[in-house]
């Protein structure tokens, strides 16, 4: 469903006027398939985020193709509705002027829902994602920081999108909260039907919620490889990622 076919992807360096440029993704080639959870893996550099921002259609490929259903993700239009994203910074992914209910009701006005339904919908989000009625009139300060994800998830999950693309989205979290994250994502998965690109650096919790994962070094695919079948992967960089996490 959602497709990309020998994506490359470089950054000019040394300002507007430098002539030099960055190779950041070399001839990426893979497939999202409707309903699955897909991690991307990779160290901090790899080109992970920058994948992430061209799925989402916010950063254009120098060369190659990106399709959800058939149609270019540049196109607002093809992916309204059914891709979304929850990032690492929790912090700047919510107005912080808006109210948990402004930023609940905003995925919801662009998607036309009647007022009632509106707020129905937000009440049982909310009750989905851990959280009750009494978050609605508060601000993004006076939330933790797993309360803060935990609405950025209800907000992406607002319009029933059939991917959500997560960056890093519980990396900056405690590691009891990035477990209940894990578990959450897991239970509106199957609620849902929906399905994750999984963007992370940290390997056990892409094998705890992915179904594949593809290994990302310097730019290129080093492995797409399914989860129950991690053991078997044959590059000596996914050889070592396993094996510091298995020390």
């Amino acid at each position: 469903m959602l497709k990309v076919e020998g994506v490359c992807k470089s950054y000019k360096q040394g300002g507007w006027f430098g002539k030099a440029r960055r190779q950041v993704l070399y001839d990426i080639d893979f497939e999202w398939k409707r309903g699955e959870c897909l991690g991307i893996i990779g160290e901090s550099g790899c080109g992970k985020s920058t994948l992430g921002r061209l799925l989402l259609g916010i950063e254009k490929p120098d060369r190659g193709a990106i399709t959800f259903a058939g149609k270019p993700v540049l196109d607002r239009g093809s992916r309204r509705g059914g891709i979304s994203a929850v990032f690492q910074d929790y912090t700047s992914s919510i107005n912080p002027f808006y109210t948990v209910e402004q930023a609940l009701l905003e995925p919801l006005k662009l998607a036309k829902e009647t007022r009632r339904s509106r707020r129905s919908k937000i009440e049982r989000l909310l009750r989905q994602v851990g959280l009750d009625e009494s978050y609605l009139p508060k601000y993004p300060h006076e939330l933790s920081g797993g309360e803060a994800q935990r609405v950025c998830i209800a907000r992406a999950v607002s319009t029933e999108p059939a991917c959500i693309v997560l960056d890093e989205a519980i990396s900056s979290l405690d590691g009891s909260v990035q477990m209940q994250v894990l578990e959450l994502l897991k239970r509106l998965r199957e609620t849902y039907g929906m399905g994750y690109i999984f963007i992370t650096h940290d390997i056990q919790a892409a094998a705890y919620l992915c179904d594949r994962v593809m290994i990302v070094k310097s730019g290129r695919i080093e492995e797409l490889v399914e989860v129950n079948r991690l053991s078997e992967v044959e590059s000596p960089y996914a050889r070592e990622l396993l094996r510091k996490i298995m020390v």
